[in-house]
């Protein structure tokens, strides 16, 4: 039933997307941006590690992608509620989990094609990387975006405004984005900020694909990194279950 209900769920969204190319596009717009016009700044930085510079950035912006896209998935359930669609569905007896999980599925999908494209372009401009390395970053990626989603779409149910959401998404992505190291190593910092960054899920994420894409794929760094990726992605998907239930939706 509840893989029925989540295909159903799924479709409908994944068809919301096709016809969205400004979404599918535009959505890896920034971390484009990073990759042409920062990207070129690190070639002659000492980075403190044996990777080059695009080892190290592309795999940053592989979960920035994530990052910031799926973090403010929300906002389409904040629109659903305003036009009645979200009322519409609490009468259907499609399950509640397979709402959630319709909807994080289409965004880790989506985030990984984007995250396809970036790499291609990286490729272009001069990324060397193993092909093993490169997919496991994309699985990095795709379940860093159902976590991040699920998440988002569990706090747009708790607030009725865009205006309370955006400011909410704000304080906990950047923080996060600078104590990951997604465009530097952190180690690169002082070791007060290294430590606390320790307490950023995302930075062992970033660790692990970095190590993928030198070819390292027995490291502690990826042990570390799977665990933490597959312990929030479970702790997300409950929460967010948990509160498309008490929303009734």
């Amino acid at each position: 039933m509840i893989f029925h209900d989540t295909a159903i769920v799924f479709g409908r969204y994944a068809r919301q997307t096709l016809r969205s190319r400004f979404q599918i596009f535009f959505g890896m717009l920034m971390p484009l941006l990073y990759l042409l016009f920062f990207g070129p700044l690190l070639r002659d930085l000492p980075l403190g590690s044996p990777a080059g510079s695009w080892q190290i950035l592309v795999p940053g912006l592989l979960l920035q992608l994530s990052l910031f896209g799926a973090s403010f998935a929300g906002f389409a359930i904040i629109v659903e509620k305003s036009t009645g669609v979200l009322e519409r569905m609490k009468v259907t007896p499609v399950s509640r989990p397979a709402l959630l999980l319709g909807r994080v599925l289409r965004d880790a999908l989506l985030f990984t094609f984007q995250a396809v494209l970036l790499v291609l372009a990286a490729l272009l401009m001069g990324l060397r990387a193993p092909l093993a390395g490169i997919l496991i970053g994309f699985a990095f990626t795709g379940v860093l975006a159902l976590s991040l989603a699920s998440l988002s779409y569990a706090l747009a149910l708790r607030v009725s405004t865009p205006q309370e959401f955006g400011p909410v998404i704000n304080a906990v992505t950047m923080p996060a984005m600078l104590l990951s190291g997604l465009m530097l190593p952190i180690t690169l910092g002082p070791g007060w900020l290294d430590v606390l960054s320790h307490f950023t899920p995302f930075r062992y994420l970033v660790d692990a694909v970095r190590d993928a894409y030198t070819g390292s794929y027995a490291t502690a760094h990826m042990l570390y990194g799977v665990l933490v990726a597959l312990g929030l992605a479970a702790a997300a998907v409950t929460v967010g279950t948990r509160a498309f239930r008490r929303a009734g939706a």
